[in-house]
């Protein structure tokens, strides 16, 4: 459950979330894009704006293309390559094949993929390693074309060179997309996280650069976190 959360999410900057388990850091996310709306026992009130637009009053197909979201474990469809990248751009109606195949190789880029799987996009996602597969997802989900996009914890499963990987394409990203990373790596956070927010109990405790939060934190609860001592 959270607790009067106030907080406004900068242009074209990441923002890491951490804080132990059950501190409501994967709630907050799927408030973002209205995820939490498919459970039947949750109950939401106070205002999430895009743009300064209340977010209840944006169509829900239009707020999950301009916000997406990459999950924890890879989640590619049983289709090709391509197919896959291209899933959410046919679903708005585009169906011209050499423009679908620009986007995918645009999304492909950006995701850090293209030069792995170029000669091999006719083959089924599924043969592709797990850190490829989390890449093809973030790759599926720029082809859309977001503003925003939100990770839960999208490198949990992997080893460190894919780890690697996704993050590399994370800061190149920034230039064009906002991004939210909930993770529960504290390294990863202060690896790439502009600004850093600490959540503990569905309360967010705090929230600044990412140097300071990381160096000198104002609240003792944070810095505990960090250092290890509980969570």
């Amino acid at each position: 459950m959270l607790h009067g959360i106030i907080m406004e999410i900068q242009a074209n900057e990441i923002l890491s979330i951490i804080g132990p388990a059950n501190s409501g850091k994967t709630s907050f996310l799927r408030t973002l894009n209205r995820l939490n709306e498919l459970q039947t026992n949750v109950t939401m009130e106070g205002t999430v704006e895009l743009d300064n637009q209340d977010i209840q009053k944006i169509d829900i197909e239009l707020l999950r293309k301009r916000v997406g979201m990459v999950f924890a474990l890879p989640t590619p469809l049983p289709l090709s390559i391509l197919e896959n990248v291209t899933y959410g751009v046919k679903m708005h109606g585009i169906n011209n094949k050499k423009r679908l195949r620009d986007i995918a190789e645009r999304a492909l880029q950006q995701g850090y993929l293209w030069d792995e799987v170029k000669d091999r996009l006719h083959e089924s996602a599924f043969k592709l390693s797990g850190g490829q597969q989390q890449r093809l997802c973030i790759a599926r989900t720029l082809a859309v074309e977001p503003e925003v996009i939100l990770f839960d914890e999208p490198c949990s499963g992997l080893d460190p060179i894919s780890t690697a990987k996704v993050e590399e394409a994370m800061l190149e990203l920034k230039k064009n997309y906002t991004m939210v990373l909930v993770t529960n790596n504290v390294k990863q956070a202060a690896r790439v996280g502009d600004r850093t927010a600490f959540f503990l109990s569905g309360d967010l405790i705090e929230i600044d650069k990412t140097d300071k939060i990381f160096t000198a934190p104002r609240d003792q609860r944070t810095d505990d976190y960090i250092r290890g001592k509980f969570g």
